[in-house]
């Protein structure tokens, strides 16, 4: 069945998140359609929604491109997703009621449960997708959309990073679900500066471990987040 429209923005994003094209790989319109199975009219304007997404970008002569990854962009994006998810964590406690800690609890026991990695030591999608809920179920109780929509947009570009380190040694020295334990038991407490603390150390340890992997050169200004 075609996908138009939104099915086909929708699917074009999972594919670049899921790594089926490498940073830097061109993407192009006709092959892209046939993958699909849609229009390469429908195709374009997905890829320059994408683009305002930033996970693609566009230049003269060059066409449609994902992403490339870059060592002071990630830190950048850490330093910038610590203070909008801080921010989010602080409102979400001071605004979030009973139903909101019960999704999150319910969110991190999916998170839990769910089976880091596949059979190919890769990151599984159904991971991924409940580790993206729980991050925004965290911050959903501020009822704040400014700040899930920047969450939003830097979790994305966060995870093209964490996509090609996945497969590093790097990336299993760490214990993330200790990490996101943490962060649950913060928020539940109402613990702001705790949970501020837990949430920097979180993005922190994502940015060292991406440098570790060697999948970016880490240029004279690239450190992790402080």
């Amino acid at each position: 069945m075609a996908r138009t429209g939104k099915r086909a923005l929708e699917a074009l994003r999972e594919l670049i998140l899921a790594g089926h094209f490498h940073p830097g790989a061109r993407l192009q319109p006709g092959q892209i359609s046939e993958l699909l199975e849609t229009s390469t009219t429908v195709v374009r304007e997905s890829l320059t929604k994408l683009v305002a997404e930033g996970l693609v970008t566009q230049r003269p002569q060059r066409g449609f491109t994902v992403r490339e990854l870059n060592a002071r962009e990630l830190e950048d994006v850490t330093e910038l997703r610590c203070s909008v998810e801080v921010l989010g964590g602080r409102l979400a406690i001071e605004r979030g009621d009973l139903a909101w800690e019960a999704a999150l609890i319910a969110a991190h026991h999916r998170l839990a449960r769910t089976a880091r990695r596949g059979e190919d030591g890769e990151l599984s999608a159904e991971w991924e997708d409940a580790h993206r809920a729980f991050h925004r179920v965290l911050i959903d109780g501020a009822e704040c959309r400014p700040v899930s929509e920047h969450s939003e947009a830097l979790a994305r570009t966060t995870q093209l990073y964490l996509r090609w380190a996945a497969a590093s040694p790097a990336a299993g020295v760490r214990d993330v679900e200790a990490e996101h334990k943490e962060l649950l038991d913060a928020a539940l407490a109402r613990d702001a500066a705790r949970l501020a603390e837990a949430l920097h150390a979180h993005f922190r340890r994502t940015a060292e471990v991406v440098l570790r992997a060697g999948i970016v050169a880490p240029g004279p200004a690239a450190t992790s987040a402080r």
